[in-house]
This record gives structure tokens, C-alpha cells and sequence, in this order.
């Protein structure tokens, strides 16, 4: 895949294709920076800090417009509201390849739904939710 503008990532939360209602997403892989400086001689020493990788600490947040219909983003979202998830992030709507990896972080905790958010005349939109934690599986190619 070259360079390319998002206008169909694909988005899945817990086994829902909720794509369609999505306007933002970010999908974060990380590792715990975990501090591991010992002594150490001048002569051998690295004369710094040195750190080893710790544990996981994913996460994806994601913006939607609002849908109260059955099966969509409200009847999805508040049934996950302090429990642990699947999330899946594909870049494109092709088909999962090299040049188009899933990303996926499976018990991703989600700790907060904002089912209304918005001023008067404003699209019915979820404030951003936030699922952290959880285990990045490596892009399914």
C-alpha cells in the first residue's frame, strides 16, 4: 500500500462493524519503559539511564456518530461499559494482506460511555472512548 488517505478504515468492537459510524480513530501499541540502571564501571558502564520493555499498555480511541437502533454504536458500546473487549482496526476496506494489516488488542477495557454529547444544533456524535490495556496481537497478514 503507498501513501493513502483515510476514508475506510475499518473498525470492529466486539465482533461489530461499526465502521460506518466512525470519524476518528487511533490505535496506540506500547510497552511499559520499565527502569533497569545498575552500577556499572566507567570503563564498561553506558554512563545513562537504561531501560527494559515492561508490559503492554495498548490502546485505541475512537470518535462516533451517534445510532440508538438496535446493534449499532449505542446498544454496542454501553453494554461494554467496565468489562474487557475486542477491538479490531483494519487501514482499508480491502481485503487483510501485507500492504493491509488488522491490528487488533484483545481485553481492551473500556471505563467510561458518552451516549450524548453535544450543543444545541450539533450532529449526534459519542464523545472519544477509550479502550486501554489488553494484548496486541501482531497484524494478520
Amino acid at each position: 500500500m503507498a501513501i493513502f488517505v483515510n476514508k475506510d478504515v475499518q473498525v470492529t468492537v466486539n465482533s461489530v462493524d461499526l465502521t460506518s459510524y466512525v470519524t476518528n480513530v487511533e490505535f496506540v501499541q506500547a510497552v511499559d519503559s520499565v527502569e533497569s540502571t545498575a552500577m556499572t564501571t566507567s570503563a564498561t558502564g553506558i554512563n545513562g539511564h537504561t531501560f527494559v520493555g515492561g508490559l503492554q499498555n495498548n490502546s485505541c480511541t475512537i470518535s462516533f456518530n451517534q445510532d440508538f437502533a438496535a446493534t449499532k454504536v449505542h446498544a454496542t458500546l454501553t453494554a461494554l461499559v467496565g468489562t474487557q473487549t475486542t477491538i479490531i482496526v483494519k487501514p482499508t476496506g480491502a481485503i487483510v494482506g501485507a500492504t493491509n494489516p488488522n491490528f487488533t488488542i484483545t481485553g481492551a477495557f473500556m471505563g467510561e460511555y458518552r451516549p450524548v454529547t453535544g450543543a444545541v444544533g450539533d450532529l449526534a456524535t459519542v464523545g472519544a472512548i477509550s479502550f486501554t490495556g489488553g494484548l496486541y496481537t501482531a497484524p494478520i497478514v
